[in-house]
């Protein structure tokens, strides 16, 4: 049964020059995660210590974000809380008209894509400008990013070029990265000196102090937040840690497993309002106090968006990004999709060869591939099982379950090696797409054993 992600990534895939160079592209910052890993001698403490802290935090929403909350409104911060995206939304539109805004200068946030904060605020008249310039290349082009983290890795700098001539007159045919990005400056500067309102997301809450942590390469979220006199800090509930120290487990570990970096060019703390003028921050829920109570699946709320499982992943690598139904691609993807609606986003889990490489370089040790494995096996209680497998499934417990019937099928099995390949690949054969089947041996290993052609070696 083919799925919406199969048929997305076989698009993806005809392009074969797009499919190398994309795969290729991450798995070379995978390899810089793995040097810069290497270079930290406590890397796997340091992965062990941000694992503990974040669940033991997760397990304590309650009273962390209580402080936190305390932490900020002593600090001149007003603080909103949205139980779903409808609220969040809301609550922006709200401080907007109160200060009578009419454009709005963002960095960029996952949290406020899936809350579809941009199209409503449009719809309501707000110029929303994204400031970092991955996420401009993209609304430009209309799109959604296809990488939490590096959000236009899928195109070309030909691609960004034309684009620019189109959009902000630049040279025609120009695609010089240098060139590129001081167009994309001058574009931006203007946009940052008339903005009313500032918005950026957040990568860390800290109970301790009430400071907001937001972590860029561009400084586009500094930028934004100098010029307006409002700051409003769209915030999952679960970026909460507990304490400055605690932070500093995940800021050695978040630029590493992202691009490669020892930290990102700017780690910015904002605690409190600037002189006349506001912040505020709108903790949001949207179904993460549920995931809580979630024994199987509550790992996913450690997630630091790092993107490092993305970046490993085989099939993400070489199906792209927009072959995933779910806003956020990729294993972590996968699984937050599952959670939000798992008769909606059923499809992406088959995006997975569960060779468990996002496991090892997470950086929170969340076990994203076993939890994939662990939705794959409930497909059947939600009614979203391929019919075909199922029937697979059933004839080879048949078979399995009978170990005379298991040994004849053994004995024979070698004559399909001599089957016409038009029998063997067909289209009733979804399996055999893409894929060979092995050569069989003329004898099993357990005749082989019987007849004492098997040598026994005594370790």
């Amino acid at each position: 049964m083919s799925t919406k992600h199969s048929i997305a990534a076989g698009r993806f895939i005809k392009n074969k020059e797009q499919e190398q160079w994309h795969n290729e592209t991450l798995w070379m910052v995978r390899e810089k995660r793995d040097r810069m890993a290497m270079n930290v001698p406590e890397w796997e403490r340091l992965r062990d210590l941000a694992c503990n802290i974040k669940m033991h935090t997760i397990s304590h929403l309650d009273k962390y974000l209580e402080q936190f909350a305390d932490n900020a409104e002593k600090n001149g911060v007003i603080v909103h809380w949205a139980k779903d995206d409808k609220e969040h939304n809301e609550i922006v539109y709200q401080i907007l008209e109160k200060h009578k805004a009419k454009k709005l200068v963002k960095s960029k946030s996952m949290l406020t894509e899936e809350c579809h904060l941009n199209p409503f605020l449009i719809e309501k008249g707000i110029d929303v400008v994204e400031s970092d310039l991955g996420e401009r290349i993209l609304q430009l082009m209309d799109e959604a990013p296809s990488h939490i983290v590096m959000p236009a890795i899928h195109l070309k700098r030909q691609e960004v070029g034309k684009l620019f001539e189109d959009k902000l007159h630049t040279e025609k045919d120009n695609s010089d990265p240098t060139y590129l990005t001081r167009a994309a400056r001058a574009h931006l500067r203007n946009e940052f000196l008339t903005a009313d309102v500032a918005m950026t997301g957040c990568n860390f809450g800290v109970a301790e102090t009430g400071d907001v942590i937001v972590c860029t390469n561009e400084g586009n979220a500094d930028m934004g937040t100098s010029l307006p006199k409002v700051h409003i800090v769209s915030m999952g509930m679960e970026k909460i840690v507990p304490s400055l120290k605690s932070l500093g487990v995940y800021t050695r570990l978040l630029a590493r497993s992202a691009t490669g970096q020892p930290s990102t060019s700017y780690t910015s703390h904002y605690r409190k309002p600037r002189e006349g003028g506001e912040m505020h921050i709108i903790i949001v829920d949207n179904g993460r106090s549920e995931i809580v109570s979630n024994e199987e699946h509550i790992q996913t709320l450690k997630c630091i968006r790092c993107g490092a499982c993305m970046n490993t992943c085989p099939v993400y690598r070489r199906s792209g990004g927009y072959s995933y139904t779910y806003f956020i691609p990729g294993p972590i993807g996968i699984n937050l999709g599952m959670l939000r609606s798992p008769e909606k986003y059923f499809d992406n889990v088959s995006a997975c060869s569960l060779c468990f490489s996002c496991n090892n370089v997470c950086p929170v040790k969340i076990d994203l591939g076993n939890q994939i494995y662990r939705w794959r096996q409930n497909l059947d209680s939600i009614g979203k099982a391929d019919p075909m497998k199922k029937v697979m499934s059933g004839g080879l417990k048949f078979l399995f379950t009978r170990p005379s019937l298991f040994r004849v099928g053994m004995s024979v099995a070698p004559v399909i090696n001599a089957t016409p390949r038009f029998v063997k690949y067909n289209g009733l054969n979804d399996w055999g797409k893409g894929r060979e089947l092995p050569q069989f041996a003329s004898e099993s290993f357990s005749a082989l054993w019987k007849k004492g052609k098997v040598k026994k070696t005594n370790k």
